[in-house]
């Protein structure tokens, strides 16, 4: 395996997740502090919830509401046939 700066990266980026970057990466931070991971694959937080920022805790599922594909049951309607 390759891992000079020169060899391309894969990011996958989801809708309502981290970035999954392909690794050992490393990450400058807006202060400029610089942290680095070896794994083969890291999950860098993009809703800035996580405890352990940059990387992601999955924090963003605790504040996601339901999906926008989620119906609602018969329950969930206010109407009531008489």
């Amino acid at each position: 395996m390759n891992d000079s700066p020169e060899r391309r990266r894969r990011i996958t980026a989801q809708r309502t997740g981290p970035l999954l970057v392909e690794g050992p990466v490393e990450v400058t931070l807006d202060d400029g502090t610089i942290v680095s991971s070896d794994r083969f694959c890291v999950a860098l937080c993009t809703c800035r919830r996580s405890r352990t920022y940059p990387w992601c805790d999955t924090s963003h599922r605790k504040a996601a509401g339901p999906s926008q594909t989620d119906t609602p049951g018969p329950e969930a309607t206010s109407e009531r046939n008489p």
